[in-house]
């Protein structure tokens, strides 16, 4: 089993920064990918930016250039940094671990940008 628990989402005002958090404990493997996805109200969960352990990434075309996700694997950690945040970017933000074929999520932040 694998836990994660994620930090650092809030309110901010549009053009503003956040910085989210993502601690992965268990049972964790070396081979793994960390993401952050987000569903906003009404509509699907949906891949916001995902990286590899060997640090290969890739982005939602609508977070390219304002958003960067980094991770540290010596601390089971990912984060995600949010630049010039759009109220569109309102949703709630869930951390995703995949390893062996199998998928664990954490119980998401809310990040909510207002105009």
């Amino acid at each position: 089993q694998v836990q994660l628990v994620e930090s650092g989402g809030g309110l901010v005002q549009a053009g503003g920064s956040l910085r989210l958090s993502c601690a992965a404990s268990g049972t964790l493997f070396s081979i793994n990918i960390m993401g952050w996805y987000r569903q906003a109200p009404g509509k699907q969960r949906e891949l916001v930016a995902a990286i590899t352990t060997g640090g290969s990434t890739n982005y939602a075309d609508s977070v390219k250039g304002r958003f960067t996700i980094s991770r540290d694997n010596a601390k089971n950690m990912v984060y995600l940094q949010m630049n010039s945040l759009k109220p569109e970017d309102t949703a709630v933000y869930y951390c995703n671990h995949a390893q062996r074929y199998r998928n664990y999520w954490g119980q998401g932040t809310q990040v909510t940008v207002s105009s």
